[in-house]
């Protein structure tokens, strides 16, 4: 028997991309972005990382102290964010 999966509210894909659009020129300086994959109904936020940021050793750390910090505060709704590959 599966359980109910609670629906992702409608502007929360609005209020993510936003908060990514702030952040998007700071990656972009560094020859970068980031692309929002999907938002799962366990409020997980699956993005792809772009450029040099793909490949950058330091990923890691500006995922999660740089990206995941501001949705956070943003959307607290969130419960993390993950890094995926392109399908």
């Amino acid at each position: 028997m599966s359980e109910a999966k609670t629906p992702v509210p409608a502007d929360l894909h609005d209020r993510v991309e936003a908060t990514l659009d702030q952040l998007r020129p700071y990656l972009m300086a560094d020859g970068g972005s980031v692309r929002l994959r999907d938002i799962t109904a366990d409020m997980v936020v699956e993005l792809e990382l772009l450029g040099a940021c793909g490949t950058c050793p330091m990923s890691t750390m500006t995922l999660r102290a740089g990206i995941e910090q501001a949705l956070r505060r943003s959307v607290p709704e969130i419960s993390r964010v993950e890094a995926v590959s392109a399908p």
